[in-house]
């Protein structure tokens, strides 16, 4: 039997923004308690910097700014972005994120994306090379910041890449 969730403050969203370096930006907070059906991040772009135009085919994305201000550009043009502006990224949509001259940080919301589940190994499968048991938390960071190249905005498709492959600049 499972125990009952318990709702709890989990963050100081200034607490954890308060001691980074002026240069430090990307995923600096992440939801990440066990059974979790939702993913959120506190992102910060230093001034200036930008994600890429991307979409995401499988889920809407919340996004509510805190600090500083930007634009959100997207197929239909782009709109300003200032503290306690909300934004909605439905799924499919082609979008892209400018921080302006004093950076911008973000909230971003979404369902869990589900992790990868094996019912069972086939005959001579072997345990632990790359694949999840269907009881463990799996998932992907709801945030891919950390494989958006800040020099040309290519994001990576995987995970443990240190390098852009397309203009070669290191990954943040």
């Amino acid at each position: 039997m499972s125990p009952t969730p318990v709702a709890k403050v989990l963050a100081v969203l200034d607490d954890c923004l308060a001691p980074l370096p002026d240069e430090r930006q990307g995923a600096v907070w992440r939801l990440a308690e066990q059974g979790r059906g939702l993913d959120a991040n506190l992102v910060r772009l230093t001034p200036g910097a930008s994600v890429g135009e991307h979409s995401d085919d499988v889920l809407d994305v919340l996004l509510v700014v805190l600090e500083g201000s930007g634009t959100l550009g997207s197929t239909e043009g782009t709109e300003e972005l200032g503290p306690h502006t909300v934004a909605w990224l439905p799924r499919g949509s082609r979008r892209r994120l400018q921080a302006g001259d004093e950076g911008l940080v973000y909230l971003t919301a979404h369902r869990r994306r589900p992790g990868l589940q094996v019912g069972g190994l086939q005959a001579g499968g072997v345990q632990g090379q790359g694949v999840v048991s269907a009881g463990s938390e799996g998932g992907e960071a709801a945030c891919l910041l950390d494989r958006v190249c800040p020099e040309c905005g290519r994001l990576a498709t995987e995970r443990d890449a240190r390098f852009c492959g397309r203009c070669g600049n290191e990954l943040p």
